[in-house]
């Protein structure tokens, strides 16, 4: 079914005559003679707009209760049953009552355009979700009612319908937009000129925009060159606070400059659970990305920058969105927080904008130390061995070796920073390098017992242990982390030379990847999702595991693979760096995908290219072949009648074989003829059953011209019984037979024997024939194809495509090898029968 075709007007504020063009449009359409009905006007009691909707059919609206008092809403279920051509739904951004069929009006259009149905609307520019804030500070007001862009930025057209503010103020004044009561208040509150001015710059500002996307799809049409920007992928920090929301709208603004600009919202999770940002507002922040047309993702990581760098990388994002606290920005020192660490890793490509605001949330603060995770286990060891390593050993060195010196002793405390560092890092190592300086002084630097040193040489002694256990303890502690990333890299270049050589081997098991994206990154299922467009629903076009995941917002992770295919994971979340990899599967996922389908197509299109062929021969028998019998009955049967001539009986007997010749070949194309078209439609039901071949041969050879002169049988009583169905067994065997007949020498007999082989009894038909070469055995058993220069009223090429199909159906092979000594060797191999 075709989609429908949505026009929308648009204003900068209510009063404009947005419903009132609604209307007149409505009234030109009926005019040419279009099925138009009013949906639902909202004319708020303006006599000019109740004027311009008489003569409109309208379908009755829903009557709903909402606090007591009767409200009409769209009545979505009717406008589907009247089905009109066009529909007039007025205020797109109407919130529904409840007890309604959807929660808010542009989803009821939504449904009617699925169904076909042309829908004429209209919006105030205020409505527009990604401008919630600029209309709140021009107006003071938030606008509750919204409308994602994306459905008005989808429509086929909108037109701006346009009035200066000093226009609307007199018409408000004169009582034409709200009653007398409320006429003073909206003039000096939301219809206040500052305001009115403001918004109609963002009407103007917004159509623009719109105007040079068309422009861009249609560059050739232009005389002026225009040059296509790339397409703006805009990635927005997240944290939790509530300041995200206006994030996500800077952002949303941001990807309408330049069309087909796309949001990417991301929120990292520590993952050690500390700082979890809100439930709720998270839940928030996703439905509002997604209502802008964006996509909400979560990552797991230690540190925000590193993760949001990461994660830009991988998803190729041209601009970062942060924002920057007012009261933390004078907290901190220059050039720290995640902000200036995001700007010192930022590509070169890649523009960041920093948003101020006066929200501070509870996760925020200085970020985590940037680190490999290690175990827990290996941290614990690690805090183990720094702390109480150094107190063991003092006990160790008091008790057993007193003597063994200074120098001895710094060696093997400086050995337990080291094994510190090697087992949980740096902070383990360090505290092992304090407490071990502080029991040597206290223990083993003169004067004993205390932490004076008498000595300057045992004073620098401790400052060079101290400096060599840190710098030691450092690069240890490097070289460690170093080795994970490593591991890490390792792991994940294995894992994408696997999938290079899966694309490379052309693998199409779309649910062999899914399973091994899974089993990779240790998912509970994983599931590619697709849609036609970007308000239809989600549909699975793959998936493994459970439970299967519906829709994008419900998994874990989901990865975007262009602009209406997902692959979706649920399980856990991922970290950042996890992404890159994640990205290059779901490229794979939706290759195999598309090459399916292109693979399907194929197999159509040599479908229908081979029906094309056999309908061109079936032609050209009809035509020919099964026209020379009939001409031939028809002039024996035209002769017998004919009274001018006296036939004798030698002449009646002849005409009258001729005729029942032709008969008999009429028949025998015709059957064939059938037999190709159940083939081909495959209705062939066959009843397999045990079946002797000395009972089916004899009876195959019946139809056989002379077969007793033409045929040789030699059938073994002893050979076991076959599993195949008798009827279509002896048209495989009569066909065989009649084409090799047909070919050997007169005086050559066909041979006909059978035998056993590995399990299999096989029928062997021998002739004498001129043999056939070997590029040409497999193509004698296409249909309509005859062998060499065989006149054309010797069959219509069927019999050996007959013959083949029947033998498969029935569970068995029918191929050619060449006769020892000349001629063609038909090789019919058949199961054996497994007898109680």
């Amino acid at each position: 079914m075709t989609r429908g075709r949505l026009r929308i007007y648009l204003g900068m504020a209510p009063g404009v005559g947005k419903t009132y063009a609604m209307l007149a449009e409505g009234q030109r359409r009926v005019a040419r003679g279009t099925d138009c009905v009013i949906g639902l006007v909202e004319h708020h009691g303006r006599p000019l707009t109740e004027a311009m909707a008489r003569g409109l059919e309208a379908v009755p609206p829903k009557r709903l209760e909402h606090r007591g008092a009767p409200v009409a809403e769209l009545d979505v279920d009717a406008v589907l049953s009247r089905r009109p051509r066009v529909v007039l739904v007025d205020e797109l951004a109407h919130t529904n009552r409840p007890g309604s069929r959807n929660a808010k009006r542009w989803q009821d259009v939504q449904e009617l355009l699925e169904a076909g149905i042309d829908v004429i609307s209209t919006v105030n520019i205020q409505c527009l979700e990604s401008l919630g804030d600029m209309v709140e500070s021009a107006i003071g007001v938030r606008e509750r009612e919204t409308v994602p862009d994306r459905v008005v930025r989808l429509a086929d057209q909108v037109e701006l319908v346009d009035m200066t503010p000093e226009a609307l103020r007199r018409r408000m004044a004169h009582g034409n937009v709200h009653g007398p009561g409320r006429v003073d208040t909206a003039l000096s509150n939301r219809f206040r000129p500052a305001g009115l001015t403001a918004l109609r710059r963002l009407a103007l500002l917004w159509l623009a925009d719109r105007v040079d996307e068309d422009l861009r799809r249609h560059p050739g049409e232009h005389r002026a060159p225009t040059v296509r920007s790339p397409r703006e992928r805009i990635l927005v920090g997240l944290n939790g606070g509530p300041e995200g929301r206006a994030l996500i709208r800077r952002a949303a603004r941001l990807a309408d400059r330049p069309a087909g600009g796309e949001v990417l919202a991301l929120h990292m999770s520590r993952g050690d659970g500390r700082a979890a940002a809100p439930p709720g507002e998270l839940a928030v922040q996703r439905a509002l990305t997604e209502d802008l047309g964006g996509a909400f993702h979560q990552v797991v990581g230690d540190d925000a920058a590193t993760a949001l760098l990461e994660f830009a990388r991988g998803v190729d994002a041209t601009q970062i969105v942060l924002g920057v606290s007012r009261r933390e920005h004078r907290r901190r020192l220059p050039g720290s927080g995640v902000a200036a660490a995001v700007a010192r890793g930022c590509g070169p490509g890649t523009d960041l904008h920093l948003v101020a605001h006066d929200a501070v949330h509870a996760a925020g603060g200085r970020p985590a130390a940037r680190s490999v995770r290690l175990a827990r286990s290996r941290i614990v060891t690690g805090w183990l061995v720094g702390v109480l390593g150094p107190v063991l050993l003092t006990f160790l060195l008091s008790a057993v070796l007193p003597d063994l010196g200074l120098a001895n002793d710094m060696l093997l405390f400086l050995t337990a920073t080291v094994t510190a560092a090697l087992l949980g890092g740096r902070p383990p190592a360090l505290a092992s390098a304090a407490v071990g300086s502080l029991l040597l002084n206290w223990y083993f630097t003169p004067p004993l017992n205390t932490f004076s040193i008498s000595d300057p040489r045992n004073l620098i002694a401790i400052a060079v242990f101290v400096g060599v256990a840190v710098s030691v303890a450092s690069v240890v502690d490097l070289a460690a982390r170093r080795t994970e990333q490593a591991a890490a890299l390792r792991t994940e270049s294995e894992i994408l030379s696997s999938l290079a050589g899966s694309v490379l081997r052309g693998e199409n098991s779309l649910t062999g990847l899914l399973e091994r994206v899974r089993e990779t990154f240790a998912m509970d299922s994983a599931a590619l999702l697709e849609r036609a467009h970007d308000t239809a629903p989600w549909l699975c076009a793959g998936s493994v595991g459970e439970p299967v995941t519906a829709r994008p917002e419900d998994a874990d992770v989901d990865v975007q693979v262009g602009r209406h295919m997902t692959l979706a994971l649920s399980g856990r979340v991922l970290p950042a760096s996890d992404r890159r990899v994640l990205t290059a599967f779901a490229a794979q996922a939706a290759a195999v995908l598309d090459r399916r389908r292109l693979q399907s197509q194929a197999d159509r299109v040599r479908e229908l290219a081979e029906s094309n062929r056999i309908r061109t021969a079936l032609l050209a028998a009809v035509s020919h072949d099964l026209r020379t019998p009939l001409a031939g009955i028809k002039a024996s049967v035209t002769s017998l009648r004919s009274d001018d001539v006296q036939w004798s009986e030698d002449d009646r007997a002849e005409l009258l074989a001729a005729i029942e010749d032709g008969a008999d070949r009429l028949n025998h194309l015709v059957g064939n003829l059938l037999d190709l078209s159940r083939l081909q439609t495959g209705t062939v039901a066959p009843l397999i059953r045990a079946v002797n071949l000395d009972e089916v041969v004899p009876l195959a050879l019946a139809g056989i011209p002379d077969p007793g002169s033409a045929v040789c049988l030699d059938i073994p009583e002893s050979l076991p019984m076959v599993t195949t169905d008798k009827g279509l067994l002896e048209r495989v065997v009569a066909n065989v037979v009649e084409n090799a007949v047909k070919y050997s020498p007169p005086r050559e007999p066909v041979v006909v024997t059978a035998g056993t082989l590995a399990g299999r009894v096989e029928l062997h038909v021998v002739d004498r024939g001129p043999g056939v070469s070997d590029e040409a055995k497999e193509r004698i058993f296409v249909p309509f194809q005859r062998y060499g220069d065989s006149p054309r009223g010797s069959g219509v090429g069927l019999g050996l495509a007959v013959a083949r199909g029947f033998a498969e159906a029935v569970g068995g092979t029918l191929h050619a090898e060449d006769t020892p000594g000349g001629g063609l060797t038909m090789i019919l191999s058949l199961p054996a029968a497994v007898l109680d």
